[in-house]
C-alpha cells in the first residue's frame, strides 16, 4: 500500500476548471479530475494554516480550544501513527510555518522530511542593507515585506523557486521508492498563497493592459484599489495557480510512468481559499469565513475503487476526514479522539454527515448543512470570555509573553487530552479580529450561492443553531465558547431568545459598507493610504486627525497594525467611520501642497 498527498495552500476551488472556472489555465487539474473522485461539498475546519494542519494530523477540530500553535503532547498524529505501524512517512515542503515556534512539532512526526526556503518573508537570506523593490510597489509595510524582497533576489528562475524544489524532492522520493511498499509521502507547497510571485511565462498566460503599481501581495483588508488594480492582482494569483498546475502535472506524469494508479492512494487538497476582491475583501482572517475561503477543492483516487474515476460526490466532508482516510487505507485503526471518518465510508454510507463545523479561534463559529451557512458571532462586543487551552504556549513566531502567562490556571482535562490538564490562558485578541463587527449571519446557498444577501429567518436560524450546539458538544467545546457565543449547552434548550441574526442585522449591514477607494486619493498626496508612521510625522496632519477624530490618537488602535494606514485600520476595525474618513480625506487633500515634499508617496 502506498499513498501520495499533494497539498496546496490557499487554493481557490472556484478558480479550478473541474469546479467551473473557464478562464484559468489549469489543464492538469482537469486531467486529475478524470482519474479521481471530485468532492463537491468539502469544507475546511480550523483556519488558517497551522490550525488546519493540526486537523490534518489529529482528525479533530482545533479552533474551539486554541489558536495557532504546535501539536500538543496529547495529540494523535496521523503520520506518527502510520510510522508506528510500519508505514514509512516522508514530508517535503516549502511551508515555512512548520519551522517557526507555532509549528515546530509537526514535521518531526514523520520518518524524514525536507524543507525548502524562501516563501513569504521566510527569514532566509541575510542582508543588512535594505533591498530595492519597485519604486511603485503597492504593498503593506513591515519586516516580512522587506525580507521577501531580499529573498526574491535569489529566486530569479523557476528552477530556484521553493515550489519547484519541493516537487523535485517529492518526485525524487517517487523515483527511489516507487517499487517499495508501505509508504506515504506528503508533497506540500505554500503556493498559491500570497505573495503571488512567479516567472513571466506564467504571467504571459494572462495578458492584460496594466500600468499601475507593482501589486502581487494584497493585504488582509477591505478592497480600496481601482478595478484595474484588482483585476491585475487576480491575474497574478492565476499565474501562480498555473505554476501549481504544472507542478501537479509532474506528479500525474510520475503516477503514469511508475504505474502507481494501480496501488497508490492519491489525495490532492488544500487548507483554505483566498478572497480576491469578492465581497469587497482581500485575503482572509479579518472577515467572516465565506465560502470562497472554506468551500475547498478535494480530489481522491483510491486504487481499491477504480470504477469511481471521473465521478463526483456531493456529500459533506471535511479536513478532519483526511487522517482517518489515510489510517484506514493502511489498515491502522483511527483513535477514539478522531472526529473525522474515512472518505471511503462517506462514498458508500447511507448516513451522510448532517453538518460541518468550521471557524477560527476567537472568530465566528460556523456551521453548514450543505444548503445553509450559519455564522454565529459573539453575543456582545467584548468577545469574551475566551481562553487558550494549551500545553504548548507559542504564537506563530514567538512564545507567549510573561504577561500573558501571569494569570494562568489549570483547566480540567477534556475527553481528548487523555487525562491531562491544560493551561487556561486568557486570549489576547486583536481588535482586527473578532466577529462582533459583522454580527451573526445566515445564508441560503441554494438561492444565494455567492453569499451576497444575508437571510433573516428565525425558523432556519433556530434549526442551524441547534446543529451548531450539537457540534460544540461533540467537539468537547470549553465552557467559555458557550458563554462567548451566548448559547445553551444543550441543543434541546435552544430557543428563540438565543437567536441573533435579526438583533445584529444593523451591525452586519454597516460592516458591508464599501470602503473608500484608493483612486479617490491621487498618488503622491498625503492621504488615507499613507502609513500612519509617516502620516503622523506631519504636524498639520496630526492636528487634522485630532480635530476630526477626537480621541483617536489616545486609543490602542494605532498600535494594532504597526505600519498600516488609516484606511486599512478603518477597513478591518470599523474605526474611524466612513463619514469621518471622508472628512479627513478632504482635509488632507487641502493640506497636500504644504506637505508634498515632507510626506513620501504611499
Amino acid at each position: 500500500m502506498k499513498a501520495v498527498m499533494v497539498m496546496f495552500d490557499s487554493l481557490n476551488r472556484h478558480l479550478l476548471p473541474p469546479y467551473g472556472a473557464d478562464w484559468t489555465h489549469a489543464p492538469n487539474f482537469s486531467r486529475l479530475a478524470e482519474r479521481t473522485v471530485t468532492f463537491d461539498n468539502c469544507y475546511a475546519g480550523s483556519m488558517p494554516c497551522m490550525p488546519a494542519r493540526r486537523e490534518l494530523h489529529t482528525g479533530r477540530h482545533n479552533f474551539l480550544h486554541r489558536s495557532w500553535g504546535p501539536l500538543e503532547p496529547f495529540d494523535d498524529s496521523m503520520p506518527e501513527l502510520l510510522k508506528q505501524h510500519g508505514v514509512y512517512t516522508h514530508l517535503v515542503s516549502d511551508h515555512q510555518h512548520y519551522w517557526e515556534d507555532g509549528g515546530a512539532t509537526y514535521h518531526t512526526r514523520y520518518n524524514s522530511w525536507e524543507f525548502f526556503r524562501g516563501q513569504e518573508g521566510d527569514p532566509w537570506k541575510g542582508q543588512v542593507a535594505d533591498p530595492e523593490p519597485p519604486r511603485d510597489l503597492h504593498s503593506g509595510r513591515g519586516e516580512i515585506w522587506r525580507q521577501d524582497w531580499v529573498n526574491r533576489q535569489y529566486l530569479d528562475t523557476e528552477a530556484k523557486q521553493p515550489q519547484t524544489l519541493t516537487f523535485d524532492a517529492g518526485l525524487e522520493f517517487l523515483r527511489v521508492n516507487h517499487a517499495e511498499d508501505d509508504w506515504f509521502v506528503q508533497i506540500e507547497t505554500f503556493d498559491p498563497h500570497e505573495p503571488f510571485f512567479t516567472q513571466e511565462h506564467y504571467k504571459d498566460l494572462y495578458p492584460h493592459d496594466y500600468d499601475g503599481p507593482h501589486f502581487d501581495w494584497p493585504d488582509y483588508t477591505k478592497v480600496t484599489e481601482t478595478e484595474e488594480q484588482q483585476a491585475h492582482a487576480r491575474y497574478e494569483y492565476a499565474a501562480l495557480l498555473s505554476m501549481c498546475d504544472r507542478s501537479l502535472g509532474r506528479v500525474l506524469d510520475a503516477m503514469d510512468e511508475y504505474g502507481l494508479w494501480d496501488d497508490t492512494l492519491l489525495i490532492v487538497c488544500t487548507d483554505h481559499g483566498f478572497l480576491l476582491g469578492e465581497k469587497g475583501w482581500w485575503a482572509k482572517v479579518v472577515q467572516p469565513w465565506y465560502n470562497e475561503l472554506v468551500h475547498t477543492p478535494l480530489f481522491v483516487h483510491d486504487p481499491r475503487r477504480p470504477e469511481a474515476a471521473g465521478s463526483r460526490h456531493d456529500g459533506l466532508v471535511q479536513t478532519i476526514d483526511l487522517a482517518p482516510t489515510l489510517l484506514e487505507y493502511f489498515g491502522v485503526p483511527p483513535t477514539p479522539d478522531m472526529q473525522g471518518r474515512p472518505l471511503g465510508e462517506a462514498l458508500t454510507s447511507q448516513l451522510p454527515r448532517e453538518s460541518a463545523l468550521f471557524g477560527m479561534f476567537g472568530g465566528h463559529v460556523n456551521i453548514t448543512d450543505g444548503r445553509y451557512v450559519y455564522m454565529r458571532a459573539c453575543h456582545d462586543d467584548t468577545n469574551k470570555p475566551l481562553y487558550e487551552h494549551t500545553l504548548m504556549p507559542t504564537h506563530i513566531r514567538g512564545r507567549f509573553s510573561p504577561e500573558e502567562l501571569s494569570d494562568i490556571r489549570l483547566a480540567e482535562p477534556f475527553p481528548f487530552t487523555k487525562g491531562v490538564r491544560t493551561l487556561r490562558v486568557e486570549a489576547r485578541t486583536s481588535p482586527l479580529l473578532g466577529p462582533a463587527r459583522f454580527g451573526t449571519l445566515l445564508f441560503d446557498l441554494e438561492t444565494d450561492p455567492r453569499q451576497e444577501h444575508p437571510l433573516a429567518d428565525d425558523e432556519v436560524e433556530l434549526r442551524m443553531l441547534r446543529l451548531l450546539v450539537e457540534q460544540l458538544r461533540a467537539g468537547d467545546a470549553p465552557d467559555d465558547q458557550y458563554e462567548r457565543l451566548g448559547v445553551p449547552r444543550d441543543p434541546a434548550e435552544v430557543a428563540e431568545k438565543d437567536l441573533l441574526v435579526t438583533a445584529q442585522r444593523e451591525r452586519a449591514d454597516a460592516a458591508r459598507l464599501p470602503a473608500p477607494r484608493s483612486d479617490q486619493f491621487p498618488e503622491g498626496r498625503l492621504n488615507l493610504r499613507t502609513p500612519l508612521v509617516e502620516l503622523l510625522s506631519a504636524p498639520a496632519a496630526v492636528e487634522a486627525v485630532r480635530r476630526l477624530l477626537p480621541g483617536f490618537l489616545d486609543t490602542e488602535l494605532l498600535t494594532v497594525r504597526g505600519g498600516g494606514s488609516l484606511l486599512q485600520l478603518a477597513a478591518v476595525t470599523g474605526h474611524p467611520a466612513p463619514d469621518q474618513l471622508t472628512a479627513l480625506a478632504e482635509e488632507l487633500a487641502r493640506l497636500y501642497p504644504a506637505h508634498a515634499q515632507e510626506i513620501p508617496a504611499p
